[in-house]
């Protein structure tokens, strides 16, 4: 099981805890090592937070880097601001919790990457414990409301067939029987703790186009990295970067799926044969 979500659902496996608002709370600065709440527009929070953690040093924020590689996969625009509003409450003269809108935008987008790891939305996030927009609450932001509509998205997948030193007929046929194709060089972070950082080295190059948008592509492998982090922990060793061939399609909910991957190295003429007769193939 994921370091990670063993450690985030074994701390919020269990209901809210019963938040009193009378209760005495301090506030406190945002601490530079948060690093899942920096930039969220304030400087103080409140404690106890709304998740009932009251150490600063020893709960709040190594509890709030379970989330970070959740919020890197950039599941919602506003998934840092619904996170951070629970962990590091705002201070102001009145408690303010994330509206029962804004956690439903957020787990409709956000609950997807978690089953994806083969987990449900932690009960400590259920929206029906949140405030109905008429109250004062955190709300979602107007401008999200249409959150990239028409863009592809990773999909949570099987991991894609991978074939090494393939012949060069069954690299054209991947090209024709798919909508993209692209080479990209992935590398492994070497991580002493947590989960494996996996990163888009360099540009990706596009063989076949296809429905992908040049400035989106790279980002968009990237998530799909994020998601699909089992795969890709199978893909590359620690530490290692290496070249691949990545052919997939764009199925009609709009999520891109990578159905075929040959890893390409020097000695693999027949790859670098098929990317160069692809200009004049004929499917």
């Amino acid at each position: 099981m994921a370091v990670f979500f063993a450690v985030t659902f074994l701390a919020l496996a269990c209901p809210l805890l019963a938040f009193d608002m009378g209760q005495s709370t301090r506030c406190v600065t945002i601490p530079n090592q948060m690093k899942v709440c920096k930039d969220i527009g304030y400087s103080e929070m409140r404690l106890p937070n709304f998740l009932g953690h009251s150490n600063l040093e020893g709960e709040v924020v190594p509890r709030s880097e379970d989330w970070r590689p959740l919020l890197q996969t950039g599941c919602h625009p506003q998934a840092q601001a619904f996170l951070c509003s629970l962990i590091a409450p705002v201070c102001l003269d009145t408690f303010i919790q994330p509206c029962r809108s804004l956690c439903l935008t957020v787990r409709q987008s956000c609950a997807p990457v978690l089953a994806c790891q083969g987990h449900p939305w932690p009960e400590a996030l259920d929206c029906d414990r949140f405030p109905a927009e008429e109250d004062m609450c955190l709300s979602p932001h107007a401008k999200f409301s249409h959150f990239a509509k028409g863009l592809p998205k990773p999909a949570c997948q099987h991991c894609p067939s991978v074939e090494e030193a393939p012949a060069m007929k069954t690299v054209l046929d991947a090209f024709c029987h798919h909508h993209f194709a692209v080479t990209a060089k992935l590398h492994r972070l070497r991580i002493s703790t947590g989960e494996p950082e996996f990163v888009i080295e360099g540009r990706v190059e596009f063989i076949r186009q296809g429905p992908l948008l040049p400035y989106d592509t790279r980002h968009l492998l990237q998530q799909w990295l994020l998601i699909n982090r089992a795969c890709a922990s199978g893909l590359v060793r620690p530490g290692r970067s290496q070249l691949y061939v990545l052919t997939g399609s764009v199925q009609p909910d709009g999520k891109l799926a990578l159905t075929r991957v040959f890893p390409w190295h020097r000695k693999d003429t027949n790859i670098a044969l098929a990317t160069r007769k692809w200009k004049h193939h004929r499917c």
